[in-house]
Order: C-alpha cells, then sequence, then structure tokens
C-alpha cells in the first residue's frame, strides 16, 4: 500500500478514467477534500456514485466543466451539474446498481472508507457495503481513506491490505444522517401501519418520517426480524429494546441483516457493539431469490404520490427529477 499526500490523490486521478465513489456514510471525505485542493485533476472523469440526500453533498460536477457524474439517485447537490449537462441521472434499482458496478464498464479507480488494521489483520469496510463489493470485483485499482473512527462490527465485510493499493489516513466523525421529524400525521399513519404487523414479522423499511414513524410504533411487538438496505436509529432502538431480535426469521435467524447504518455518532457506536447486526451487499438485501425465502416479510416504504389504481411515483414532483428508483421497486 502506497500512502498518499493531497497530491497524491490527484495523481490517481486521468482524462478518462471511471470512479466508484462510496455513498452514504461510506464516503471517503478526505479523500474528496484532497481532490477538491487539486480540482483540475478532475478533468475528463466520469465519477461514478449512489448518492443520499442530506448526506452526500460533494458536487463532482463543479470541481471542472470536463468533469462527469454518473448518479443512480438524485440530490440537491447535482442538479445544477445535471442542467449543464454533466450529470448522467442512471434510473436503476438498487439490485440492478450493484449487477452494473460488478459486470458493466471496467472501473479504473474505486474510492472508499475503511478503518484502521482489526484483529484478524483486515481492514473493516464503513457501515455502507451495498455496492462496495460489486465495484471491488470490477475495479483495477482501490484508494482507501482509512478512517481512525471506523468502528469495526462482527459481521462486517473487510478488505485485506494487499488489497488496497493506496490509502489516506483520517481521524473524523463519519457523516450523519438528517433526523427524520415526526409529526402528527406522520405519527397517525405510523400507528396505523404498525397495527397491520404482526409478532414475528420481518421488516424492512426506508428512509424517512413515515418509516421512522412505524417503527416508533411497533414497541409493544414481539420477536421482530430485520432484512432491510438500511438500519437507521428508529431500527435500532427496537433492536436495543429487544423487540427487534430475529429469534423468528428465516432464514438468518437471530440476524439483523442491512447494507448500511444511517445514524449519528453515538448511533454507529451501538451498532458496532451488538454482535447480530449483519452487513450484506445489496446482491443479497435486495435479490428476490433471497427475499422470498423469508416468512412473514413486510415491506413499508414511501410514496411521492399513489393513484386510484395503487400505480405509486417515488421520485418524480411535478416535471423534476426529485429522487431516484431506490430500493423499492426491488422488493415490492
Amino acid at each position: 500500500m502506497k500512502e498518499l499526500d493531497a497530491a497524491g490523490v490527484a495523481a490517481m486521478l486521468r482524462p478518462g478514467m471511471r470512479v466508484f465513489v462510496a455513498g452514504n456514510v461510506g464516503e471517503p471525505g478526505a479523500l474528496l477534500e484532497a481532490l477538491q485542493a487539486n480540482p483540475s485533476a478532475a478533468a475528463g472523469v466520469t465519477f461514478v456514485q449512489f448518492p443520499l440526500p442530506g448526506m452526500n453533498r460533494f458536487d463532482f460536477a463543479a470541481l471542472h466543466p470536463e468533469a462527469r457524474v454518473e448518479a443512480f439517485f438524485m440530490t440537491p447537490e447535482l442538479r445544477r451539474g445535471y442542467e449543464a449537462g454533466q450529470v448522467r441521472y442512471v434510473p436503476m434499482q438498487m439490485r440492478r446498481v450493484f449487477d452494473w458496478l460488478r459486470d458493466g464498464p471496467r472501473l479504473d479507480v474505486a474510492w472508499l472508507q475503511v478503518g484502521p488494521l482489526g484483529p484478524k489483520g483486515r481492514h473493516p469496510l464503513a457501515p455502507s457495503v451495498d455496492f462496495a463489493v460489486g465495484a471491488l470485483a470490477n475495479v483495477d485499482t482501490v484508494g482507501c481513506e482509512v478512517n481512525a473512527q471506523v468502528r469495526a462490527s462482527a459481521l462486517m465485510p473487510s478488505l485485506p491490505p494487499q488489497r488496497i493499493d493506496a490509502f489516506l489516513r483520517s481521524d473524523r466523525p463519519l457523516l450523519t444522517a438528517p433526523v427524520s421529524r415526526v409529526d402528527a400525521a406522520s405519527a397517525a399513519i405510523g400507528a396505523q401501519v404498525a397495527a397491520l404487523i404482526r409478532d414475528g414479522d420481518c421488516i424492512q423499511t426506508g428512509i424517512g418520517a413515515i418509516p421512522a414513524a412505524v417503527l416508533a410504533a411497533l414497541r409493544d411487538k414481539n420477536d421482530l426480524g430485520m432484512h432491510s438496505g438500511l438500519l437507521d436509529i428508529a431500527g435500532g432502538d427496537l433492536i436495543r429494546r429487544g423487540v427487534m431480535n430475529g429469534r423468528r426469521k428465516t432464514p438468518d435467524q437471530g440476524q439483523h441483516v442491512t447494507g448500511m447504518a444511517l445514524g449519528d455518532a453515538a448511533f454507529y457506536e451501538r451498532v458496532a457493539s451488538v454482535e447480530a447486526i449483519s452487513f450484506r451487499p445489496a446482491s443479497h438485501t435486495h435479490e428476490i431469490s433471497a427475499l422470498r425465502q423469508i416468512d412473514d416479510f413486510v415491506s413499508i416504504n414511501s410514496a411521492v404520490e399513489v393513484d386510484l389504481f395503487g400505480q405509486v411515483n417515488a421520485e418524480i414532483v411535478g416535471t423534476r427529477q426529485y429522487y431516484g428508483t431506490g430500493g423499492s421497486g426491488d422488493i415490492l
């Protein structure tokens, strides 16, 4: 492994390259700050990312007029570049995104965030593994931010040092997710949805006030399971209370399966201490052959609009592309 400084980060890039950058809490902020100090290095480079609104705010298109972005989700920070023709929005469901990263056009570089070497001599990934495994199978060079504040958990994928070509050290808080404010209307919806969930059901939730309200209303249930693309503070609270224990779950009995953790610093510490939280890529969390094996599976997702025929719009407000395809289409 080669240790990098800011100039070394910029030297990893050349025109024509495709660079995968981990999203949500896995975004390697120190690498991106180093690139921001040398913006000309982004000329002719296509940055590939699945960003989450409110978390991943780095504007790759602003680095250079010839920088390009391939994004699988829309955020406010991407809209300027989208209107300028620098951002290509790719409407793929999460399971398909994983396949595209693994089997699609070759990636030249992958930028990830990992923790320090653990007891087994490997670097744990940050608590976001949804697409990293797919990208690692289809990339020539791996650059990592080795962040001292990434905590290893028992069932977290990890990298051997020899898989990392270059790294930059950091000691910085992980990105935190915006807090979902549950108002009276959301709480009322949450209570009605929670009444449909039975003891022993296995839950999948999305992000936002409604899913948070549903989870908060489940505190009197028993033996719930989790198989979801994300675990947030509300889900973590159910695990802490013992409401969500996976005792009746099939398969993965006793395990809380998720692709990422989204919360604050205290939440990430708690997640790392729970041995039963199993981080899996989107090829498992959103794979139909895995989902069909789960008994009593309940999926809870939000929508922008639902018409009288039950058709759901979860992406567009008016004529604007507001969000993205996400993972609901894989699961619903």
